[in-house]
């Protein structure tokens, strides 16, 4: 893996800069890279892999668990690596990764482990705005963390107990691995991560203005209502949605997840059970970088406005059916 000269990290940096300054809007906060493996294991000579890799909350690229190759997602997953490059890189991680699957399996009985389980690893790095990058190693087991790689060294995770201490005193004595991988999450990482960023900057800054709408759910009992805002088709992802009434949140807002569609874009809703006496005067404030600052606000109307609306178009449309037919008759 190549190394960085003081020259290439200064480049790197002021590139860090200038990319995190075009990004006004998305990226003021950390930008991480992490890759996601998971092991289960099955028994002793079975074993199922996945693996992909993530920026922030967009994934960029598959694994080929048979290879050890990478899947790219986005035409600019490459960054502005070379071929040989990322072949460098995929060889090294699945090596570490056939490693750490290897000493599990070797260790089944001493870590009192149990068939069947699973082990996840996350890894990757983060960049500050005005700060040094930060790599990262975690692993997790059953779900659980294990234990995390912090400078040149192995450290248990509280919930781990007497497994995670024995984990990291086996870990802490492969010396020239630990080096390779300080190396990888601290210095390749970075390097990469930049490079995709400058490469996937236009669809990166992309921005789609959410559309919105609201509907009555399922009631919760007698007298109230469930109201819910919908908010569709927007990117990227951070987005600010409140039950209000006038400039007061309304604490009872119920938020839920933010659901990916086919396209890359996302879905939110959020509801509020209410009285139904009190439902007048609320509205649903949308706020996304897409709006300018302008946010967009829809009031809750009224289900006896909806029903003077509706007599005030089927009562004429009725009269005037009955005066046809009796003219008609009449005729």
């Amino acid at each position: 893996m190549a190394t960085c000269s003081p020259l290439r990290i200064t480049v790197n940096w002021w590139l860090l800069i200038l990319l995190l300054c075009s990004f006004s809007t998305g990226f003021q906060e950390p930008i991480s890279l992490r890759i996601i493996l998971t092991s289960s294991f099955y028994n002793h000579f079975r074993t199922q892999n996945m693996g992909s890799a993530w920026l922030d909350e967009l994934q960029t690229h598959g694994w080929d668990n048979k290879t050890g190759a990478f899947i790219f997602l986005w035409p600019w997953s490459r960054g502005n690596w070379s071929t040989e490059q990322l072949r460098k890189l995929e060889k090294l991680l699945y090596t570490y990764y056939i490693g750490l699957r290897q000493v599990f399996q070797d260790h089944v009985r001493h870590w009192q482990l149990e068939y069947p389980f699973q082990v996840q690893l996350s890894e990757g790095c983060e960049l500050h705005f005005g700060e040094a990058s930060v790599g990262f190693v975690r692993i997790a087991y059953q779900g659980a963390d294990l234990v995390s790689f912090q400078n040149l060294t192995w450290w248990p995770s509280p919930e781990g107990g007497s497994r995670a201490q024995e984990v990291c005193k086996l870990f802490n004595q492969y010396h020239v691995f630990n080096e390779g991988l300080h190396t990888l999450f601290s210095d390749s990482c970075p390097q990469f991560l930049l490079s995709l960023l400058d490469a996937g900057k236009a669809d990166l800054q992309r921005q789609v203005r959410p559309e919105a709408w609201l509907s009555a759910g399922p009631s919760p009992g007698p007298g109230h209502l469930l109201l819910v805002c919908h908010v569709s088709g927007f990117y990227p992802k951070p987005v600010w949605v409140m039950w209000m009434r006038g400039e007061q949140e309304q604490r009872g807002t119920q938020r839920g997840d933010v659901l990916p569609h086919a396209d890359g874009t996302w879905y939110l809703q959020m509801s509020l059970d209410v009285k139904a006496t009190e439902a007048a005067g609320l509205s649903c404030r949308v706020r996304h970088s897409s709006l300018g600052g302008q946010d967009m606000v829809l009031y809750w109307e009224q289900p006896h406005s909806m029903g003077l609306v509706f007599l005030a178009v089927i009562v004429p449309v009725v009269l005037l059916a009955g005066l046809a037919l009796w003219l008609w008759k009449r005729w």
